[in-house]
């Protein structure tokens, strides 16, 4: 379909709730979307591309055809977005990656002899599946934590085929199995512990440890010692076994904590969970920024993808931000678990204090996993699609134009190499020839200045830039592209445009079109940062300006004192509060007597009789 069929069919879709699904011209699931009101969200997409981020531009080009399923209710809509999102994991949607980070423990109860394995998803197969669990380090470790407190085989042999076949190897002889590969080892034993296996797996510590301890007891009454005291070492596995996995992957969770911080490079999800108010697990993923979308948008599709199937749920979960469709989501979850699970989103208190540890968790994450230049990298790539660039941007030129008034009108220009400031390239300029204030004529002449030293291969302005920043808006942008146009050059001009707090609101092209930045905070604080550092400069430089001007009309009143007499005088003395100060002899230093002398009588000249010079 063309872009104004698609636009077309968008606005002639009903204002029911309901599930979209974009897709590309080979019928791939590039996007799937839930709404409110199909008509208005969807036409979102068709019209004004130019207010869109950069990631949701590349997706509307690539949309060859969608469709959409109509449903009752906002929660309806949720429920199957959810269900699509796990079918066809589209790429522009936020994923997790169950398979890397996520994966369950499978329990294969057909078998004759249980075993316990891992897997990246609960299949509809006949087996028994716990989880998810956090990554596949941990899973791995309650599994082998399991297998020791229980005495389970950890061996490759497979049973019954392997009972009675060679000697029992070392984990035999160390304790650690009960040895189920012997011909005289009584194997209904071998169902009693993967049966207690299981209710540990659904946190029943306490039972299973009664049970045992129990057993233990009446073997010691039997006089069958040997049993007792392996019963002794199970039952002190196990009570360890509860102490460090109070949440075997959140089953006995009553708070998850969720944190999240969006990075340069890499973002972080991350879920603490407590247990009797005590921190007793967390699980994190990593994922590549950017995600353009808003904060609550991207908390929502990860809470959705976190915890969607799982079989148990915390009694509530505390959020970062507010969740747009936090009503439905509620519902979903409280469905999945049976009962109420409760979104809460805190404003102070402990438990905002618990959102600051799970932020402050995701922060080290990110930091652990990304390099200073990693980010710088990511930050340039960013910018240069933000931008349109045929490549990341090195070289960022940024000019400002400062004065006070009608007097010491001067520019400054700032550059950023790599994403960080490199002052020995900084420059000032003082405009010439100006009666009045005029900022667009002001920039034309900084610039030309600029670009022609660099025509004509002068050392300082050698470098040309791969983007220029202008302050101001669409005028300054256009100004700017006169000149450059009129040296016959070619460089991406963009104004830096403010908002009514005077932050850094946009970028604008001198066509005028306006580029968002704000939806992605890496270059939104970048730009800021170059434009205040900019701005800074200027002001400096006004305010040097200014003071030597203002200097210097007082000196200048003095008779005999000409520019050069004016700069021996500034040169020796620093300042006029000095000069003024200063006596003949000291002046007579810097200057010649007759002007020494012209200077102490004029700065005296208002002085009463006797009063100290």
């Amino acid at each position: 379909m063309t872009f104004e069929e698609l636009k077309e069919k968008a606005h002639a879709l009903p204002l029911k709730p309901g599930v979209y699904i974009m897709q590309d011209a080979k019928n791939t699931v590039i996007y799937v979307g839930k709404a409110k009101a199909l008509k208005n969200r969807v036409s979102q997409y068709f019209a004004n591309l130019a207010s869109h981020t950069e990631k949701t531009r590349a997706m509307v080009s690539q949309i060859d055809h969608f469709d959409v399923i109509v449903a009752d209710s906002e929660f309806e809509a949720l429920v199957l977005e959810s269900s699509l999102i796990k079918r066809h994991q589209p790429h522009y949607n936020i994923l997790l990656k169950d398979d890397k980070g996520y994966p369950y423990i499978r329990l294969d109860v057909k078998s004759p002899y249980p075993h316990f394995s891992m897997a990246n998803r609960a299949e509809d197969d006949g087996a028994r599946y716990f989880g998810p669990f956090g990554n596949r380090g941990a899973s791995q470790a309650i599994i082998d934590a399991l297998l020791t407190a229980l005495r389970l085989p950890a061996c490759a042999r497979v049973f019954p085929r392997d009972i009675g076949k060679g000697r029992p190897c070392l984990n035999y002889h160390m304790g650690k199995c009960d040895g189920y590969c012997r011909k005289d080892m009584d194997q209904s034993r071998y169902g009693e512990a993967i049966e207690q296996a299981v209710r540990l797996l659904e946190g029943k510590f306490q039972e299973v440890g009664d049970e045992i301890k129990a057993e233990m007891e009446q073997a010691a009454e039997e006089l069958r010692f040997e049993r007792a005291a392996e019963l002794r070492d199970r039952y002190k596995a196990i009570e360890l076994l509860g102490k460090r996995q109070k949440v075997v992957a959140a089953s006995l969770a009553d708070t998850d904590v969720v944190g999240f911080h969006r990075g340069e490079a890499k973002s972080c999800f991350v879920v603490l969970h407590y247990a009797d108010g005590e921190l007793a697990a967390k699980d994190w993923t990593l994922m590549e920024t950017p995600m353009e979308e808003e904060t609550g948008e991207v908390v929502s599709a990860l809470v959705r993808g976190f915890y969607g199937g799982r079989g148990n749920l915390p009694k509530q979960i505390l959020l970062p931000c507010e969740l747009e469709d936090e009503v439905p989501i509620t519902r979903l979850l409280s469905e999945q678990a049976g009962r109420r699970v409760n979104l809460i989103t805190p404003q102070r208190g402990a438990k905002m204090d618990l959102i600051r540890l799970a932020d402050k968790n995701a922060v080290e994450e990110v930091f652990r996993a990304t390099t200073r230049e990693e980010r710088q990298n990511k930050r340039m790539e960013l910018l240069g699609k933000l931008l349109d660039l045929p490549a990341p941007p090195r070289r960022i030129e940024a000019y400002d134009i400062s004065n006070t008034g009608d007097d010491d009108i001067v520019a400054s220009m700032t550059v950023f190499v790599d994403g960080r400031p490199l002052k020995r390239d900084y420059r000032h300029f003082k405009l010439k020839d100006l009666v009045h204030a005029d900022d667009y004529a002001s920039m034309e002449q900084v610039l030309t200045r600029r670009f022609k030293r660099y025509l004509d291969g002068d050392e300082k302005f050698s470098d040309k830039p791969d983007v220029l920043l202008i302050d101001g808006g669409t005028t300054h942008a256009r100004v700017a592209v006169k000149v450059l146009n009129e040296l016959g050059l070619t460089i991406p001009v963009f104004g830096m445009v403010k908002d009514d707090r005077h932050r850094t609101r946009a970028l604008v092209t001198a066509t005028g079109e306006e580029i968002g930045i704000q939806g992605n905070p890496a270059i939104f604080s970048f730009i800021g940062r170059i434009q205040e550092e900019t701005h800074r400069f200027a002001i400096e430089f006004n305010r040097l300006q200014r003071t030597k001007r203002v200097q210097g009309s007082t000196l200048d009143q003095i008779p005999g004192v000409g520019e050069k007499r004016r700069t021996e005088l500034l040169r020796h003395f620093k300042s006029i509060k000095n000069i003024r100060a200063a006596s003949l002899e000291e002046l007579e230093q810097a200057v010649p007597k007759n002007t020494a002398r012209a200077v102490y009588d004029f700065f005296r000249a208002g002085e009463k009789p006797g009063a100290e010079p």
